[in-house]
């Protein structure tokens, strides 16, 4: 009783003293608001609107149109739940952890904006006036809370997508703290590395040791999500009844509705990672929108020629693997290759997905197939069509295509770095929470559903 009472609360005390014992120095904001870009800024508040989208209604309406309909609820709660709490957590030390200077040789960032210090706007008393901080040298021309907000979106979804492999028997009270956990010691890091100025395979950094390309979250996003979504299938063990009984999807009215809800979004997640309204961001847009449309005919036709009948739900898959594929890549290839990287999604994710009837782990909704694998796929073929006549102030090779071979080898790199923190750091939490939580339901509360049994609520109630 005492691991249910009192687990999420001394996480949370955890994480907190953790968190303020980081905190750094004063950080010098270069404050510029002579610079601020006011239609960039509208971009980024809308495309960031966008992102949220992506969590609830997007993936809330398509991940539980694919469960049982003893456990719509469930999923949903966890969707919303995530989008309240991990929002928290980013402003408080998640985004400093992900952007703040380097410590521990920069396996993640330091204090410099703990509880939003020095992204909040304040007042000068000297110059007598108000002061919005700016990102550095006024880049973009966008207030350092906007791309705190923006970036936050990302960081919601991303444990949201790791519910998908653990769907209808995870506790949702473990379910939390791990979100919590995973959200500070995974992605943090990793977004670090990526996307820092001083990440060690962020492109844009100079002096980084493998300079990957990973435009919106390839390896940041669906790499280390669907790893991780694999470590929790395997570890959590397959459903009750799993391959004994059918459990086909209740209402795949929800998936695609929701399926249609990502498409959208995803134009904020892809075209929104420009950081501003420019070339690169109209290129990201159509070379998702390409991928996405590419992925439908792939994954659609493959169950048409193997299955004699294509479905929406391939359709839909087909949509979200495309876009997977595409979002380490968007800006960075031309839209004819979003095409060609839609096509190979859907074909590859098609196939990973009927992988783990063959090997029994019970991915519930396919979260390493689409995402760990598309993301994978995404971040490798990346390397190969990358090409410089998209890539603002690139004169030289980009990709494979273009000569620059050892681009491959940086995102091979990229891959397995994000492959070996997810499963490091899956582990190990999924290990500590075992022992001060619990992973699972009881045996009764499954077969009851996680509607009822985990809040007390139904989903439908026909009088």
């Amino acid at each position: 009783m005492w691991r249910e009472k009192y687990g999420l609360g001394l996480g949370l005390c955890l994480l907190l003293v953790c968190g303020s014992s980081a905190i750094a120095g004063d950080v010098d904001p270069r404050l510029t608001p002579e610079k601020f870009d006011r239609a960039n800024t509208a971009w980024m508040l809308t495309s960031a609107a966008l992102v949220l989208m992506m969590t609830a209604p997007g993936l809330a309406l398509f991940y539980c149109g694919l469960v049982r309909k003893k456990n719509v609820l469930g999923v949903m709660m966890q969707c919303v739940f995530l989008m309240g709490t991990l929002s928290v957590v980013w402003a408080l030390w998640g985004y400093s952890l992900a952007f703040g200077g380097d410590v521990l040789g920069g396996f993640v960032g330091g204090g410099d904006f703990l509880f939003l210090r020095g992204v909040m706007p304040f007042w000068d008393d000297v110059a007598q006036t108000a002061v919005v901080p700016m990102l550095p040298d006024g880049a973009y021309g966008i207030p350092r809370s906007v791309h705190m907000v923006y970036q936050m979106m990302f960081f919601i979804i991303t444990p949201g997508l790791i519910c998908g492999a653990y769907a209808e028997r995870m506790k949702f009270s473990t379910m939390v703290v791990f979100s919590i956990l995973w959200g500070t010691f995974v992605y943090c890091p990793l977004a670090h590395w990526v996307w820092s100025d001083t990440g060690w395979l962020n492109f844009a950094n100079a002096a980084a040791k493998f300079p990957s390309f990973d435009f919106a979250g390839g390896t940041v996003v669906h790499i280390s999500s669907g790893i991780s979504a694999l470590i929790c299938a395997l570890l959590l063990g397959r459903r009750l009844g799993f391959g004994q009984e059918p459990m086909p999807p209740h209402n795949l009215t929800y998936t695609c509705i929701g399926a249609a809800l990502l498409w959208v979004g995803w134009f904020g997640f892809n075209a929104g990672s420009a950081l501003e309204s420019n070339a690169q961001a109209a290129n990201a847009f159509v070379a998702t929108h390409l991928a996405a449309a590419a992925g439908v005919i792939a994954w659609a036709g493959a169950e048409w020629v193997q299955r004699g009948k294509p479905s929406i739900l391939g359709a839909c898959s087909g949509a979200v693997a495309g876009l997977v594929c595409v979002t380490p890549a968007c800006g960075f290839v031309t839209p004819l290759s979003g095409i060609v990287l839609g096509v190979a999604a859907g074909l590859v994710c098609y196939y990973a997905c009927n992988l783990k009837a063959r090997f029994r782990y019970d991915d519930a909704l396919d979260a390493f197939g689409v995402h760990g694998v598309g993301g994978t796929l995404g971040a490798l073929l990346t390397g190969v069509f990358a090409t410089r006549a998209v890539i603002p102030g690139k004169t030289t090779p980009q990709g494979v295509l273009e000569g620059n071979l050892p681009q491959l080898w940086n995102q091979a790199v990229g891959v397995l770095a994000a492959m070996v923190l997810a499963v490091i750091g899956t582990l190990i939490l999924l290990k500590i929470l075992d022992a001060a939580m619990g992973l699972r339901v009881t045996q009764q509360e499954e077969l009851q559903g996680l509607d009822v049994s985990q809040h007390g609520e139904e989903g439908y109630i026909f009088l």
